[in-house]
């Protein structure tokens, strides 16, 4: 009996770590994958933007600052890599395309033309997928940091160098409004 008993616990202590192991890839994975979901958006995101920026421009001629700050925080996503830099650069260009949007309603016209009103709708229809990916995204990166970060799963997780992740959360002051202020032409 006290054999058995051994060899059910020395079977314990090998498949436990294995277990724990598996579990923590698991969610590192999961992690992983929800992170592909934002990257896919805002880079469906960004090849939406030059169509829209075109069809304002050819509105907007003399609104070049907002041209270039929408061209800048594109590329500056477009660099990024790691989830606070995109985060920073994704807040960026957001506040650039609230701007964008802004010069677009001061042009009546520009409101009536059906590429526009297309691109629009494709636009808001993709932030509403980031905001999804990001709560996803999100969602996985607390359950795997809290599962590297509990007992027991840091002490396999230490052994294995399982890194926390970052969340995906947008800088201080970038979900205020935008200002925006039209000079004369």
């Amino acid at each position: 009996m006290t054999a058995i008993l051994l060899l059910l616990l020395a079977l314990a202590a090998v498949v436990w770590p294995i277990l724990l192991y598996n579990n923590l890839v698991r969610a590192r994975n999961r992690t992983r994958e929800a992170w592909s979901g934002i990257d896919v958006q805002l880079k469906r995101r960004s090849s939406l933007i030059p169509n829209l920026v075109e069809t304002v421009r050819g509105y907007a001629t003399h609104e070049h600052e907002v041209f270039t700050q929408v061209a800048q925080a594109r590329g500056a996503l477009a660099k990024a890599t790691e989830p606070a830099a995109m985060a920073a650069a994704d807040g960026l260009l957001t506040q650039a395309l609230g701007r964008l949007m802004a010069v677009a309603e001061n042009y009546p016209q520009l409101q009536a033309v059906a590429s526009f009103n297309q691109l629009q709708a494709q636009l808001s229809d993709t932030e509403e997928k980031i905001a999804y990916a990001r709560q996803f995204y999100n969602m996985n990166a607390l359950e795997f940091n809290t599962a590297i970060q509990s007992f027991p799963g840091n002490l396999v997780a230490r052994q294995f160098r399982f890194e926390p992740v970052t969340f995906f959360q947008p800088e201080a002051g970038v979900e205020q409004d935008v200002k925006v202020t039209f000079s004369a032409a």
